[in-house]
């Protein structure tokens, strides 16, 4: 699957982690965006390397699209702990 479309997953699975974590976040939009797409790469390079699976198997299976879920809320968190919760 190209990045393209690794892209594309990561902008979704931006919005899905933030919704999943509670909380707010020192971010916008396009923070949100930033993060999904960071996080559907490393959820898909989690995946390869961890687990030993091909979690990069098209663009409408279920397994792309946990590990990019999964990959966005581990970088959410840590940008959370990065910049702190200012309120």
């Amino acid at each position: 699957m190209g990045i393209i479309a690794w892209i594309l997953i990561g902008l979704i699975a931006g919005a899905i982690a933030k919704a999943l974590t509670p909380g707010k976040d020192p971010g916008g939009c396009l923070v949100t965006m930033l993060i999904g797409i960071v996080g559907g790469l490393l959820g898909g390079w989690l995946g390869k390397v961890i687990f030993g699976v091909h979690s990069i198997n098209g663009f409408f299976s279920l397994s792309t699209w946990i590990a990019a879920i999964v990959g966005s809320v581990i970088v959410l968190l840590l940008y959370r702990v990065v910049t702190g919760r200012s309120r």
